[in-house]
């Protein structure tokens, strides 16, 4: 018997899950517990595609009607909420179709633990997800989330989360990550955020501000007030700090801002135009390009600040710089061959090499955080997102834009996001598209966007 198993086993019925705390500060990463391991196996009746599994999420249960600030209409409609945020994580991620809660006739509170089969299976429904909402005397509320075989009758998972109100979309991520990563084998990513350079005015006086906001585009604001340019975010390993590049005065200097206490500490700064800071996997070091007398090579400098360390010095220009994930290897863009194209080096900038190969030029490479391919700017007359292996081979475009680029990857590895400027009107948004390429959608925001960075998954 496994330790999460066994844990699971210990709950009682007043408590039907184990509630994990995600109103601690700082967070403290916690595992899910679930009763099984993996991802679909022969323990579970269905055998299909998964966008042909018939996955139902009905409105979330309570066990009585109360106030919440977290909707004005209390618990019951919070479920509602709740469910929807579940759908909708599912939805759009491109590997399923459920149904949602608009659809489907709302469990009881005490069928949430024994759900009423035949009501499912007479919907054609194969997997179910359940859950409940209750609000606590202290103002916290305790999610719960399920996930059931209806044709084996069978529990699949189960985990709860205890949340400040102003957090109970977070639970509701949770829940979706925990179905998506039972039901795929995959890691979880809908409970990240996700920065990004929110941009107003006219082309000609551009106001660039940094911005962040859950993975589905909820819970926005912005961090900087717009007086100085900000460019290229980037999350710290450890989901605490964002990097970035600011221009004050004409003057670049790269920031690391930290998202629990809102204070902000300089890296480095120069006179010289610097681009493209990138985090170190072990988030102690700082990647960034840097032009002097015309020549742009790519710098190392503790994140902490002081002396930086050149690693590339060859004729042209060499930009960008993306850590492998185990932090032996760094994928940049250098047009040293006589046009833009992606190469590959040591951390300590020896075994310079060039990958790309399949026509085109090659511009912002960013590692997958699986390590198995690189996401680049394809540059073809317009410009797309593509996939390569790091070896370069495997060469795959995602999508058909005009102008897409400036890939970043979900902490799972398996979705990418990126802008799109338009033709002719010039407006930029932010975009994901999923491995296949035939899952693409708009991310809302509340103004334009470009630079989008995916954080890692919340603890």
């Amino acid at each position: 018997m496994t330790k999460t198993l066994a844990a699971v086993l210990m709950i009682t019925t007043a408590l039907p899950v184990a509630a994990q705390d995600l109103g601690q500060a700082p967070p403290v990463a916690t595992p899910v517990e679930t009763t099984e391991e993996g991802g679909l196996t022969g323990s579970v009746s269905f055998e299909g595609n998964l966008e042909d599994l018939g996955i139902v999420i009905p409105a979330f249960a309570t066990d009585r009607e109360a106030p919440t600030p977290a909707n004005a209409s209390g618990t019951t409609a919070l479920g509602i909420a709740l469910a929807e945020v579940v759908f909708n994580d599912l939805r759009n991620n491109g590997l399923f179709k459920p149904v949602g809660p608009s659809a489907l006739p709302r469990p009881a509170y005490s069928e949430i633990t024994a759900p009423g089969w035949p009501t499912w299976s007479g919907r054609s429904a194969e997997m179910l997800v359940q859950g409940y909402v209750r609000a606590g005397a202290d103002g916290r509320l305790t999610v719960g989330c399920y996930l059931y075989d209806v044709a084996l009758q069978k529990e699949l998972a189960r985990s709860g989360w205890v949340v400040q109100p102003v957090d109970w979309r977070r639970a509701a991520h949770k829940c979706a990550d925990l179905v998506y990563s039972r039901l795929s084998g995959e890691s979880p990513f809908f409970d990240s955020r996700i920065a990004y350079i929110a941009e107003t005015g006219p082309k000609d006086r551009r106001v660039k501000r940094l911005a962040i906001m859950d993975s589905d585009g909820a819970n926005h604001r912005f961090i900087t007030n717009g007086r100085a340019t900000a460019l290229t975010p980037r999350y710290s390993p450890d989901y605490r700090k964002l990097m970035y590049l600011s221009y004050v005065d004409g003057n670049p200097r790269i920031y690391i801002y930290d998202i629990g206490t809102g204070q902000q500490t300089l890296v480095t700064q120069s006179a010289n135009p610097t681009f493209a800071p990138r985090w170190s996997p072990d988030g102690r070091s700082v990647l960034y390009s840097m032009a002097v007398n015309g020549n742009t090579d790519i710098y190392r400098v503790s994140a902490t600040g002081g002396p930086s360390t050149r690693l590339t010095d060859t004729p042209g220009i060499d930009i960008g710089g993306s850590y492998s994930p185990d932090g032996r290897q760094i994928v940049f863009e250098s047009d040293r061959s006589g046009s833009q194209q992606c190469y590959v080096m040591n951390a300590d900038g020896t075994g310079q090499r060039r990958i790309s190969f399949s026509g085109g030029r090659c511009a912002t490479p960013e590692w997958s955080p699986r390590g198995d391919q690189i996401a680049f700017t394809r540059i073809a007359g317009d410009f797309n997102v593509a996939v390569m292996t790091p070896s370069g081979g495997g060469v795959r475009t995602l999508t058909s834009g005009w102008q897409d680029e400036a890939p970043t990857w979900a902490p799972n590895g398996r979705v990418i996001q990126f802008f799109r400027t338009e033709r002719g009107s010039g407006r930029t948004g932010l975009y994901q598209v999923d491995l296949t390429g035939k899952n693409e959608r708009r991310l809302a925001t509340p103004v334009q966007g470009s630079d989008p960075a995916w954080g890692p998954i919340l603890p």
